[in-house]
């Protein structure tokens, strides 16, 4: 379970995420898109990486999240854009979900 020194701090329940969509929170000033899709839950930064703009406004499908403004799509299990215009990356962070509530960490660390 998590500790306070691997930093995961409660954020919702898992039934305020939509299926296949997103869900926008903030955690320490941070903006965060929490994504879930086949049975999982994702957190991005809430930015995107090209123009800036919310991701979690943006549609889900194939663990990607399509940015709205321009069509850039991310990895949601690493950030990484798989299509132009964007070219870098956005941040994720470790997600747990324990008693029906989503817990994130903004540190790095591996994956559970």
């Amino acid at each position: 379970m998590s500790g306070a020194g691997e930093g995961f701090v409660k954020v919702c329940p898992l039934a305020e995420i939509p299926e296949d969509g997103a869900l926008a929170v903030e955690i320490d000033d941070t903006p965060v898109a929490l994504v879930r899709t086949g049975g999982e839950v994702f957190a991005l930064r809430d930015v995107c990486s090209h123009a800036e703009v919310a991701l979690s406004e943006g549609e889900v499908y194939n663990h990607t999240i399509e940015c709205w403004l321009h069509g850039s799509c991310f990895d949601l299990r690493t950030g990484k854009p798989t299509n132009p215009p964007a070219t870098a990356p956005v941040p994720t962070y470790r997600v747990r979900v324990s008693d029906g509530d989503v817990h994130v960490s903004l540190r790095p660390g591996p994956q559970d």
